[in-house]
């Protein structure tokens, strides 16, 4: 998996989705803007609906719920992370990053444009909320047309 820096500032949740769709920022925008999904609205920012609309959309299957963060190792191998969470004038506010696990190896995909290197394992710098699990095989682009990973 891939990391896709953000193009807005607000754009994460729009950069993790195209992670993890594996294709690039624009064309998860064009496809979040047709579902009336765009990074400068401010609703974006405080819930989940958006981004999990974009993930069916870009055939990405969610977990119903989120789940608190309770540790690292106790994550599924794929998962949405909400990380700098915060509250502003009593509404909550977080970071949208990609957690993924292979073969017992773990990163963090950070779409944040200013980091030197987008694929994170300064796991003990990062501090998640909750997450919402990713579930199945994702879609993926090559040059045959659409394929899957699991």
């Amino acid at each position: 998996m891939t990391p896709v820096v953000q193009e807005e500032v607000s754009g994460c949740g729009i950069a993790a989705c195209a992670a993890l769709a594996g294709i690039g920022y624009e064309q998860a925008k064009v496809k979040a803007n047709a579902l009336g999904i765009f990074a400068e609205d401010s609703a974006l920012w405080s819930g989940t609906d958006h981004v999990r609309r974009l993930l069916r959309a870009l055939g990405v299957e969610a977990a119903a719920g989120e789940a608190a963060f309770s540790g690292w190792d106790e994550l599924p191998d794929r998962a949405l992370l909400a990380i700098k969470w915060r509250l502003e004038r009593g509404t909550p506010f977080w970071h949208w990053v990609v957690f993924h696990r292979r073969d017992g190896s773990a990163v963090v995909l950070d779409s944040k444009k200013s980091l030197k290197n987008n694929v994170r394992r300064d796991f003990g710098r990062i501090k998640p909320k909750w997450y919402i699990e990713l579930l199945g095989c994702f879609p993926t682009l090559s040059n045959d047309g659409v394929g899957t990973r699991c």
